[in-house]
């Protein structure tokens, strides 16, 4: 996930701003938390050999130096990310909030400094993220907050492991590891879907290979495995958006439409509950509650599920992350937007 807080320049000429500009106030929590965080920051290598910390927890801080060290012998740009740790003193580090139009998969934007429009906004401050989801909501917006453990300031900053990010899965928190690292790496400004898309393929891709370097073929297989599900997961959604757009562009009244996304609500329901749930290796589909459908929910999950096969076509041709990366960088550079995937696409499609 990529959320970029500007500290150093938060600070000046705010004045009576402060009170009158929702967005300063923004702005502000958010230089505030990413002080903090760095102010926060603990050398990994020092608590790693801290024997009053549980043996499990160092062995979790480890593997996030040990994935580092290999991403930077991958040619990702580590720089000193996660070399340090930072303890955040909750449980939530931030609310993302997502929003669309009902009759439309057409995502809500935010414009941004540097990295462009982006299809979420991050909040430190949870009240500030539900007042500014009722405005959208008042607006006839499906709307949809999620929690968020980690960010990347795309290497503005040296960003530190965060406690919330802690999690006790070893390919989760190696893939996380390579996900963020690779935010540093590659990123297309106006191409938030293709830059976490992307990420996903190095994260778990990049996590299979160093458990496999290690001898783990374990850990190998359930890398591997999890980047399986999330390809199928990606064809999920991608049938699900084709079926809701066939809806919309019918430009019925409300009550046509209304009464088609609940046809497509059940029909999402029984195939994730059936063919779905056939296919999966490591997530488990239960009976699934009636869930009506939310344009915005839709398309937050597809932004780290789009073209997937087409990451994973390149990612074979090229045999290995660090070539994948390497040329994918050199081939879109200068690249913005929907180029972004094209270019993708051409250099699959090549003999």
């Amino acid at each position: 996930m990529i959320f970029v807080a500007f500290v150093a320049t938060l600070f000046v000429g705010f004045g009576t701003a402060y009170l009158a500009s929702e967005d300063v106030r923004y702005l502000t929590r958010a230089g505030l938390e990413e002080t903090k965080i760095l102010q926060g920051r603990e050398p990994l290598e020092r608590l790693i050999g801290d024997s009053a910390l549980a043996p499990e927890t160092r062995a979790s801080l480890a593997l996030v130096l040990e994935a580092r060290e290999y991403a930077a012998g991958l040619g990702f740009a580590a720089k000193k990310t996660y070399t340090t740790y930072s303890d955040v003193g909750r449980d939530t580090l931030l609310l993302v909030l997502s929003a669309s139009p009902t009759d439309c998969l057409c995502p809500h934007t935010w414009k941004y400094p540097i990295v462009g429009r982006i299809p979420y906004k991050g909040f430190f401050d949870p009240e500030m993220a539900r007042k500014e989801a009722a405005k959208l909501d008042a607006r006839g917006y499906d709307t949809y907050l999620r929690p968020a453990s980690a960010f990347s300031t795309l290497g503005w900053f040296d960003d530190p492991l965060l406690s919330t990010a802690l999690v006790p899965d070893s390919v989760e928190l190696a893939a996380l590891v390579f996900h963020e690292i690779a935010h540093n790496t590659l990123y297309i400004k106006h191409a938030t879907t293709f830059n976490e898309s992307f990420a996903q393929m190095a994260g778990y891709r990049a996590a299979e290979e160093l458990f496999r370097s290690r001898g783990d073929t374990a850990l190998a297989r359930r890398a591997a495995d999890r980047w399986h599900d999330e390809i199928v997961l990606g064809r999920f959604y991608e049938a699900l958006a084709t079926r809701l757009d066939t809806v919309y562009a019918s430009r019925g009244d409300s009550a046509a439409v209304a009464a088609g996304r609940s046809e497509v609500a059940r029909w999402a329901r029984d195939t994730l509950e059936g063919p779905i749930a056939a296919e999966l290796r490591t997530i488990r589909v239960g009976r699934l509650s009636d869930r009506p459908i939310n344009n915005a929910r839709i398309i937050s999950a597809r932004i780290y599920r789009t073209q997937l096969p087409l990451f994973e076509a390149w990612y074979q041709r090229s045999g290995g992350v660090a070539r994948a990366v390497a040329e994918l960088r050199t081939r879109l550079e200068g690249a913005e937007g929907d180029a972004a995937f094209e270019t993708l696409a051409r250099a699959v499609a090549e003999p």
